[in-house]
């Protein structure tokens, strides 16, 4: 039978009908009950099993669906007596395409009181449908489309069609590639090409999230868990990501503990909250990107190899910049159209020297990276035209990232009598690098620590070292 919902779930739909004033019941041909919601089953004090396939009559005393099921004849604000009280009842026949195959019966409260002891149940549910209605409209949404990953090379384009392909399954995929390539756009588009696109898009960063907070934040809390605890609970991102797609971004800085406690959702499709007594069932895409080698944090004992073969079903690189820097023209114009919106400007363009000088440099920073860089270059713009003068002095004076290396170099060369010791020479290597990864992330010493390949709390320790503030 088809009721014009083929977009929803069944779950949705049962879910809606069982949030529906009245008690339904469904009925065929022969008055045999097919469906009965969980509102008549309360009432009537039975289980839906035990009704289903059973004649309508010797379920619902005083009932006449199985008359109106035979006659194609509606029967509207009838009174029917049930267990000592009267109700109202509306009983409809049922055709699919002009052939009566059934009928539909509700039954609503006669007397105000019970009308208003339903309001009072039916009140918290209706705020946690307005709760999901806010979050989906603040953001829980995908924001991008395969036509905004921008890039012609062989070694991208075959990324791409790679994740245009697996955007139809519900198989998890893992994310792989440096800092700044691109990997959250890929999972916003991943998830809306799929059939789970009109369904939220719930994104996570395990590193940002402190480890006593991530459970909660997770997989929520129900009242009295904790001290502090929100009356009346809190849904975790994997709830409000139902029927959806949730994307765990940099899942290779989970901690261990949670990557246990991940593991067993993935095994068994259901969450409990923190403080929760019962777990739920839950229908949800996982997205997971890392940056790190987590083949070898594996071998280091800091990733679970049981969670990696969970999250590892498809495995997607996405490649660096510099390994498909002839996009680049093509990436900085994009990115200078975006900019443009930002900053209520028309027309910028860049100099052909400046593009040469773009695809001169390394980017440790990838996408990112560029995007900065573009950004300095409008903020000191004068005019449309982006020149070498609006670079920024690393890019100006040497095509990669540790150009003021070279630079140490040659200054001692050209002062013998002063060449620096081999610790010396280090020292000022390693706090240029240091000053230059500040510089690229905009001072994010987290995002600073990921490209150099240390821990956030070594780059703070150096920085004290060298006084950088």
């Amino acid at each position: 039978m088809q009721f014009g919902f083929d977009y929803l779930p069944y779950k949705w739909l049962e879910e809606i009908i069982n949030l529906a004033a009245e008690r339904i019941v469904v009925v065929d041909s022969n008055g045999l009950i097919r469906y009965i919601n969980s509102g008549y089953c309360d009432f009537l004090g039975i289980k839906a099993e035990d009704a289903i396939n059973q004649p309508v009559q010797n379920i619902i005393e005083n009932s006449r669906m199985h008359i109106v099921a035979k006659s194609g004849q509606a029967e509207l604000s009838a009174i029917q007596p049930i267990k000592g009280g009267e109700m109202i009842a509306n009983r409809y026949p049922l055709f699919v395409e002009g052939e009566l195959v059934g009928a539909v019966g509700t039954v609503l409260f006669r007397n105000q009181q019970e009308w208003w002891d339903y309001s009072k149940k039916i009140q918290p549910l209706l705020e946690e449908l307005n709760y999901y209605k806010i979050n989906y409209e603040n953001g829980l949404k995908s924001k991008y489309k395969f036509s905004d990953i921008i890039g012609t090379s062989t070694k991208f384009m075959l990324a791409k069609k790679m994740a245009e392909k697996i955007s139809v399954s519900n198989s998890a995929v893992l994310l792989t590639g440096e800092s700044g390539t691109g990997k959250e756009l890929f999972a916003h588009a991943i998830h809306q090409n799929s059939s789970r696109e009109q369904f939220p898009f719930v994104r996570i960063n395990c590193a940002s999230i402190p480890e006593h907070l991530l459970e909660s934040e997770l997989f929520g809390y129900d009242e009295g868990a904790f001290t502090g605890a929100k009356k009346g609970g809190k849904r975790g991102k994997f709830e409000l990501a139902n029927f959806g797609t949730i994307f765990l971004d940099e899942i290779g800085d989970m901690p261990l503990s949670m990557q246990s406690k991940l593991l067993r959702v993935l095994q068994e499709g259901e969450v409990e909250r923190v403080g929760g007594q019962k777990p739920k069932t839950i229908d949800v895409r996982i997205i997971a990107a890392t940056h790190r080698n987590l083949e070898k944090m594996i071998e280091e004992g800091t990733f679970r190899q049981d969670l990696y073969y969970r999250l590892n079903v498809i495995k997607l690189e996405i490649p660096p910049l510099r390994e498909r820097k002839e996009d680049i023209p093509y990436i900085a114009t994009y990115l200078l159209k975006k900019l443009e919106k930002k900053f209520h400007q028309h027309g910028i363009n860049l100099t052909n020297r400046v593009i040469s000088k773009l695809q001169q440099h390394n980017w440790p920073g990838n996408i990112r990276e560029l995007e900065n860089v573009l950004e300095r270059a409008v903020n000191v713009l004068e005019g449309n035209t982006i020149d070498i003068v609006h670079l920024p002095l690393y890019l100006r004076e040497n095509g990669h990232f540790l150009s003021e290396k070279q630079k140490v170099y040659v200054d001692y060369n050209n002062h013998s009598d002063s060449f620096p010791t081999l610790k010396e020479t280090l020292s000022l290597v390693e706090k240029q690098a240091i000053i230059n990864a500040l510089q690229l992330s905009n001072g994010n010493k987290l995002e600073a620590s990921k490209l150099l390949g240390i821990g956030k709390t070594s780059l703070y320790d150096k920085c004290k070292q060298y006084n950088i503030k």
